[in-house]
Parts: C-alpha cells; structure tokens; sequence
C-alpha cells in the first residue's frame, strides 16, 4: 500500500493546554481512501444508535458499530454494546494506525455521519470501561468535516478540518479535561464514516 507522501507535522500538539491532540493528515491517497471507505460502507454491521437521555430511549439518525480482539462490553450513554470480531478491513486499519502511533488498541468504535445534518453533540469519552489517559485513533473516511474541541473549565475552543483517509489522536488528560463534538452542516451532503480505535480494560 502506497501511504501518501505529503505529510502535516504530526508531532505538533492542537491542544494548548491539558491533553494532548496529534492530527496526522492523509494516510492514504485517494484511491486508497475510496477503497476503504467503500468496504467499511458494505462490510460493517450498521445500527442506529441508541441513548437514554433524560429518562427517555433515543434512537440516532447517526449508524455505529462496535468490534474488538474480543466481545468486550462497552456502556455510553445508558446503553451497552458487545463488540464484534474485527472485519479484514478494521484490522487492517488498526495495523497500521498502531504503527503509525506507536500506540496498541483492542476494540473500534465506528459511526457512520449520512450527511451534513447528523453529528454529534459536546462530549468526552471518559468511560470507565476505556484506559485511563489512554490514546484514541480516529481514521476518518468521507466526506470532509470539521472537528472541535473546547475545553471544560476556560471555554477556550479548537477547530480543526478532518479530511479523507486521515488520523487524529486524542491521548493524555485530552478527556479529562476536553470535550469534543463535530458539528453538523448543511454544506455537506456526502456520507462520512469515522473509526475510533480504543483500549478497552476488563
């Protein structure tokens, strides 16, 4: 596989204070991308989400989908899902997230954005099933969105533009002290797909 050759300074912390973020830019070229993008679209085992939120079950526009080395619980908002065995294509993908990172994961949570007006409202992913302070990947595929972070305390915000086939990592106290969102938009009207690679402890 042909990694793309330009690459944005992945050292670089978006974050100025308490975490750490690292956008990586495009690890593919677009053929790559495409082909990824297209497999994941047919292979995964797409659901609508689902949460309680205020006593009440909501079902989300917004498909997800859960897998891992093996069927481990994961519980977010009020729900709990039991993970599938990796696909050929997320394994891939977590190879090579893995070295690109130097970073070890065992499960992917993965959502499927149809268009511009799904997204997902402010929050951290602070479960207590999830490593503390561990790295989360997040390999984006699709249509092209904006990303945010806005911190819990001063407010202060952070933008950033996910493009296709590009990895964004959340490590350190991001969570902690961080929320983040992606923020819907009637300028997109293409599907995106988003794998969130993560380390679930039992």
């Amino acid at each position: 596989m042909k990694l793309f050759d330009e690459r944005i300074d992945s050292i670089k912390n978006w974050l100025p204070q308490d975490g750490i973020v690292n956008y990586y830019g495009k690890l593919f070229n677009q053929q790559d991308a495409n082909y990824y993008f297209e497999k994941l679209l047919m292979a995964v085992d797409w659901r609508n989400d689902e949460a309680i939120i205020f006593g009440k079950k909501i079902i989300t526009k917004r498909k997800v989908a859960w897998y891992g080395e093996r069927p481990f619980e994961y519980t977010y908002s009020k729900t709990t899902k039991r993970a599938l065995p990796w696909t050929t294509e997320i394994l891939e993908l977590k190879n090579i997230v893995e070295k690109e990172t130097n970073e070890t994961f065992n499960s992917c949570l993965l959502n499927l954005y149809h268009d511009g007006n799904e997204g997902m409202a402010w929050h951290s992913d602070g479960e207590t099933d999830l490593k503390k302070n561990g790295a989360i990947g997040s390999l984006s595929f699709g249509a092209e969105r904006k990303f945010a972070f806005k911190h819990k305390t001063s407010n202060e915000k952070v933008e950033l533009m996910l493009e296709h086939g590009s990895l964004l990592v959340m490590k350190d106290t991001t969570q902690t002290h961080w929320l983040h969102r992606l923020p819907p938009t009637k300028k997109v009207r293409t599907p995106r797909i988003n794998l969130t690679f993560r380390t679930i402890v039992e």
